[in-house]
């Protein structure tokens, strides 16, 4: 689909329009802001979204990214963190070797732990259920954010068990909240041609939908920036915006780009700044419903996220500590950051930093 429009100006003046009197954009009007050239109308109105809901402040979390398993059943086509059983770099920890590593490496003001790891289709569910039931118990404090969607499915798969009842065993042994992965493009053309052998648009959309039933507030992504089409980027936002309609569980939206295979690539192979910002800016206009934007500067870099905060980002993400997947995909940027980095870029921005919780409970403004 293609928005003609013989008066891009006045075309222009309807979305600013609809934006001043709250109203939701529709797929023509996202289709003509990928379309348009005006990049910086599309950052003002989005930061006037932004400023409305969240006013002057960035928040971000002391995290912890913990990685049980690369090995993994699946084989989509951006990913250069698996591996498969016995391959060279292949792994699987134990929950007390991964108790050792979170020890050598936590400090005491991390607030969560944000789990991701490979479909591992050599363990059984109970191996899962362990690893968070030891973490939790050695740190109590600590919300667990883990397991993807489309790990959720695959539990479902071999275990038997329903999602909701997945869900639940995983609660009760101290599961908080599930991160935003697995999502990719939630359009089936996309899935098949890049090999997406998980979760399918419906499964991860449901696993949501069931979590946020049982009262769980949840993330969502989406990974852009390779073979999918802007309508698809804007379908996969509005599928996002009808079940928060339905639901009201998600926190947060993480437009993440896509990384190329080496931090060697060229600059042909990444997503260009000036689509990156034009997608955090878009997402912000079309996902009224989604109290916070996401600037992922794993994936952008600590520069450009800092530009974001005026184009509709609220969101800094955390200190993370060792990032693992984005940059087996050849991301440059650092693998973490401190807190005081965070506060700083932050500010550096002209915003107000504020430290929060998973649940965007405020810890500290700075």
């Amino acid at each position: 689909m293609s928005v003609i429009t013989t008066d891009p100006i006045k075309r222009m003046a309807e979305i600013a329009e609809k934006v001043e009197n709250g109203q939701r954009l529709s797929m023509e009007d996202g289709l003509f802001l990928y379309e348009s050239d005006d990049l910086l109308t599309i950052g003002q109105l989005a930061n006037k979204v932004n400023t409305r809901l969240n006013g002057n402040k960035v928040y971000f979390v002391q995290n912890m990214s913990l990685y049980f398993t690369n090995v993994c059943e699946e084989h989509c086509a951006f990913c250069h963190f698996r591996r498969d059983e016995g391959e060279e770099g292949s792994y699987t920890l134990t929950p007390s070797q991964m108790l050792d590593y979170v020890a050598e490496n936590f400090n005491p003001e991390i607030r969560e732990f944000h789990i991701s790891q490979g479909h591992n289709p050599h363990l059984p569910f109970e191996y899962y259920v362990d690893c968070i039931r030891q973490l939790k118990g050695a740190y109590p404090d600590v919300t667990i954010k883990a397991h993807t969607a489309a790990e959720i499915e695959f539990f479902s798969r071999i275990s038997g068990l329903s999602y909701r009842d997945v869900l639940k065993t995983l609660m009760d042994a101290g599961l908080s909240t599930l991160p935003g992965g697995g999502a990719e493009i939630l359009t089936e053309r996309y899935r098949t041609k890049m090999n997406v052998e998980k979760a399918s648009s419906e499964e991860w959309l449901d696993v949501h939908r069931n979590a946020h039933l049982l009262g769980m507030k949840t993330h969502a992504t989406m990974l852009y920036g390779s073979i999918e089409t802007k309508e698809e980027r804007i379908r996969h936002m509005m599928l996002l915006r009808e079940l928060q309609d339905e639901t009201n569980g998600f926190l947060v939206f993480i437009p993440n780009s896509i990384q190329p295979a080496s931090k060697n690539a060229g600059l042909k192979r990444r997503v260009p700044a000036w689509d990156e910002l034009k997608t955090i800016a878009i997402s912000r206009l079309m996902l009224d419903n989604f109290p916070h934007i996401k600037a992922y500067f794993i994936n952008i870099g600590v520069k450009l996220t800092q530009l974001s905060f005026a184009f509709g980002a609220s969101d800094a993400h955390g200190t993370i500590v060792k990032e693992k997947i984005s940059h087996a995909a050849g991301a440059l940027s650092p693998e973490g950051l401190t807190r005081d980095e965070l506060v700083w870029l932050i500010q550096g921005a002209g915003r107000v930093p504020v430290e929060r919780d998973t649940f965007y409970n405020e810890i500290k403004v700075y």
